[in-house]
């Protein structure tokens, strides 16, 4: 990333606490604009922590996050969602019996113009499908009749659902948890190709994932979170994958990168 470009998401040292345990332990992270983010870690490494202050789903004890430069504070995560940043989180988050329409303009519902949408609270569900159409072809996402209900759709196509919903209405980022995660082959490489068509309309993403392979292949950058906190942030093309698990795990050292990278 270019040192005169700023983060459109940062974190500066952010501590929360359960009791006696130390989730995150002066985090700090920083996302830039029009780049795939990976964030690994060990189990109990802090990153779930991380990002659930990042989208508003818990308050950090301590330390602050910017948004654009300015100072935020998410008490919810409806706030992190007025603000431009929208999750894609691992269990999806669809209603399968609702149709593919329904489920990108869910609790988001469209009213008819008029005494009949303002009076009446009548759903325009024609514009609706014309939007999600519009949503899942900006995507690439082969899906032809949006009034088919998401529980008769695979894996890989539920998540194309998913992600479309927060990339229809984010501003800002786009936050996927373990997107790949129970998926195949086939419906794995749809997800990673759906993440670059995220990334190429504008959208800053940031990627939690356990798998490395995929991790690599997607990433710009690669932040390591080890013990509450960042320990590196390194770039796949530099770097092995044995030298993030390295990293990840503490064989060695954050302190130490800069003398392992990849040559090429």
């Amino acid at each position: 990333m270019s040192e005169q470009q700023a983060p459109v998401l940062q974190a500066k040292r952010l501590v929360k606490r359960y009791g006696h345990v130390t989730a995150l332990d002066g985090a700090d992270f920083d996302l830039y604009p029009n780049e795939i983010l990976a964030v690994i870690g060990d189990n109990g490494a802090g990153k779930s922590t991380l990002i659930k202050a990042l989208s508003g789903a818990l308050v950090p004890d301590e330390g602050d996050i910017y948004l654009d430069g300015k100072r935020v504070r998410f008490r919810r995560p409806i706030d992190a969602r007025r603000a431009g940043i929208e999750t894609v989180y691992q269990d999806l988050a669809v209603a399968p019996a609702l149709d593919i329409a329904d489920n990108l303009f869910l609790g988001r519902e469209v009213r008819r113009r008029g005494i009949l949408g303002s009076v009446f609270r009548m759903i325009d569900k024609d514009r609706m499908v014309r939007e999600s159409q519009q949503h899942m072809a900006n995507l690439k996402i082969g899906i032809r009749s949006m009034r088919q209900a998401v529980e008769t759709l695979s894996g890989g196509q539920r998540q194309g659902v998913a992600v479309a919903r927060s990339a229809a209405f984010a501003r800002h980022v786009v936050i996927m948890d373990e997107p790949t995660a129970a998926l195949g082959v086939k419906e794995t490489g749809m997800v990673l190709d759906l993440i670059h068509e995220v990334r190429d309309r504008g959208l800053a993403v940031i990627v939690i994932s356990h798998n490395m392979p995929n991790v690599f292949e997607i990433a710009d950058r690669v932040h390591i979170q080890r013990l509450g906190r960042r320990v590196a942030v390194i770039e796949p093309h530099e770097f092995s994958m044995s030298d993030a698990v390295a990293i990840m795990t503490g064989a060695m050292a954050g302190t130490e990168v800069d003398t392992h990278r990849v040559r090429s």
